[in-house]
């Protein structure tokens, strides 16, 4: 039963620490402020406002084009963006694979002249993403949060599922 009790102490000991270490990674990761940009890149997930914060950097001049991942078998949403009617180019794209890698790739190919891009994700993916998209593509990234609230139990599942994307991408280049 002593062993039990340790063991479990140690556990949870184990647990709180990563918890502690990855907290500004996950929870307070570096934010950048937008500036005028060659490309806004919304990157695909929860449609938690990310698409239009997107579309009203846009409207408010800080690029001439926003790049809407979309690796959706159907969004209603997406698809009226898509084929909505800007004063800017919206680009709509199906990333290959369907992931943060795939996005980057993207990035590579649109953005080949490109010097400066603005990237919208949320919180947990931001430190992550910068990763991936810096591996891919060479120029300037900043990276704007959308600002979604998040559960308790929302920011375990991201823990798990970022930390999960870090060791994958050990395993691929761009």
């Amino acid at each position: 039963m002593r062993l039990m009790v340790r063991g479990l102490v140690v556990a949870v000991a184990f647990v709180l620490g990563v918890w502690v270490m990855l907290w500004p990674v996950y929870v307070r990761p570096v934010v950048d402020e937008p500036l005028v940009a060659d490309a806004i890149l919304v990157l695909g997930g929860a449609h938690d406002g990310r698409e239009e914060l997107g579309l009203s950097l846009a409207a408010a001049g800080y690029a001439p084009r926003v790049l809407i991942s979309d690796p959706y078998e159907y969004s209603g949403l997406v698809n009226r963006i898509c084929h909505g009617g800007y004063s800017f180019e919206v680009v709509c794209f199906d990333p290959s694979p369907r992931t943060t890698l795939g996005e980057g790739r993207a990035l590579r190919s649109f953005g080949a002249n490109w010097s400066r891009v603005i990237v919208v994700t949320f919180t947990p993916h931001i430190s992550r993403a910068r990763h991936v998209l810096g591996e891919c593509w060479s120029g300037e990234l900043l990276f704007v949060d959308v600002g979604r609230e998040l559960t308790p139990w929302r920011w375990a599942y991201d823990y798990v599922y970022q930390s999960a994307g870090y060791v994958k991408g050990a395993f691929v280049e761009c």
